[in-house]
């Protein structure tokens, strides 16, 4: 008795142990082998992002015509300045020097001029009283005419002595605000080879400029008049805005990089930009409204080798960029459905689907969390 009461037990046991197997078993396998999201609708807007430098509309560099130590200065940094004012002053003792000399030359060649004029008439009158030669008058006109144009080339040197003189004076060629000085008083500037730039005017800084370098990869999708938002450093939690006002079609090309320079018309009234700050730029090139959207991860979804397929959709199909295979699972979650669908614009995160889904359908977007090879089945041959 106690010896089949034994077996018993143990045939018991067995069969319990089977049961719980094969229980184990059917769980595992009925239990989905892919992670899903819904097909959504709602608003999708698609963005090109760039980085560029804010900058006045319009930057006058003033620089100085003549050479010379730098005597006075009568703007600073942020200095607010109106046309012709003076800005700065280069010592003028050498050009005045200069001016007084051309002054000396001028007055002792419309002597010599005067001189020549009374040898000529004189020549002339003795020519009539047959008491000088043909050649002698002759020569005294020529001298005449050498004095004159002497005059004329010392006029010359006296107005540009005196227009030297008056570059001492340095002006501002434009209203607007001094948004750099480079020079110090007793400085010394050179103007041989080229002209010294001693302060920078911008002409109005309400109204700037974004100089946002876009990738060729993404310049088409940019046009004149799209919207843009941008941030700075300064102000991390404020959005401006802007439009885009140009898309220029000289290309820059660093480390095999190609760019292209596209400005960004920006208002700043209250002038809290300032010229020289790094813009994050976001330009608006695309919106949707109300449109069916899939989660991006779904495009990305790559099916295990081992995965069961529901339909015959050739797989190796090579599809225009528009056209994007996607998988949806079968009832039991362990087969999948490939569907061809037409897709629209992007956000990043998710993508507009314009044919082949509808709302509430599932699409695969990964394989479920342990799922090893063997759960997904054998493909049809």
């Amino acid at each position: 008795m106690k010896t089949d009461s034994f077996h018993r037990a143990r045939r018991l046991a067995a069969l319990l142990g089977l049961m719980a197997l094969l229980c184990g078993c059917w769980k595992r396998n009925s239990a989905p082998a892919f992670e899903t999201a819904p097909v959504k609708r709602g608003d999708i807007v698609q963005l090109v992002t760039a980085t560029g430098q804010l900058s006045a509309v319009v930057s006058v560099d003033v620089g100085s015509q003549i050479s010379g130590a730098v005597q006075k200065i009568y703007v600073d940094f942020n200095s607010m300045v109106k046309k012709d004012q003076v800005v700065a002053e280069i010592d003028p003792a050498i050009y005045l020097a200069a001016v007084h000399q051309a002054e000396g030359d001028l007055a002792s060649a419309k002597a010599a001029r005067e001189l020549d004029r009374l040898t000529a008439k004189r020549k002339q009158d003795l020519v009539s009283q047959h008491a000088a030669t043909q050649a002698d008058l002759d020569k005294a006109v020529a001298d005449l005419g050498q004095a004159e144009a002497n005059v004329i080339i010392k006029q010359a040197a006296l107005e540009r002595a005196q227009a030297d003189l008056g570059h001492c004076r340095i002006l501002a060629p434009v209203d607007g605000i001094v948004i750099a000085r480079k020079v110090d008083v007793g400085q010394t500037v050179a103007a041989e080879m080229t002209t010294p730039v001693l302060f920078t005017i911008a002409q109005d800084i309400t109204k700037m400029h974004i100089d946002a370098d876009v990738s060729e990869a993404d310049i088409g999708q940019v046009a004149l008049g799209q919207g843009v938002d941008f941030t700075v450093d300064a102000f991390p939690d404020e959005v401006f805005h802007g439009t885009v006002a140009q898309v220029r079609k000289s290309p820059t090309t660093v480390d095999n990089v190609v760019t292209y320079d596209t400005v960004i018309a920006v208002d700043n009234p209250e002038q809290k930009l300032f010229p020289g700050m790094t813009a994050n730029v976001s330009i608006l090139v695309a919106e949707r409204k109300q449109v069916l959207t899939i989660p991006n991860a779904a495009l990305r979804f790559a099916p295990p080798e081992k995965t069961k397929y529901e339909n015959t959709l050739a797989l190796t199909t090579v599809l225009p960029p528009s056209r994007r295979l996607i998988y949806q699972p079968s009832r039991d979650g362990t087969a999948l459905k490939v569907v061809d669908v037409r897709i629209g614009i992007t956000n990043g995160a998710d993508t507009e689907v314009a044919e082949g889904l509808a709302e509430g359908d599932r699409v695969v977007t990964a394989a479920a969390p342990g799922k090893s090879e063997v759960d997904f089945g054998r493909p049809p041959p």
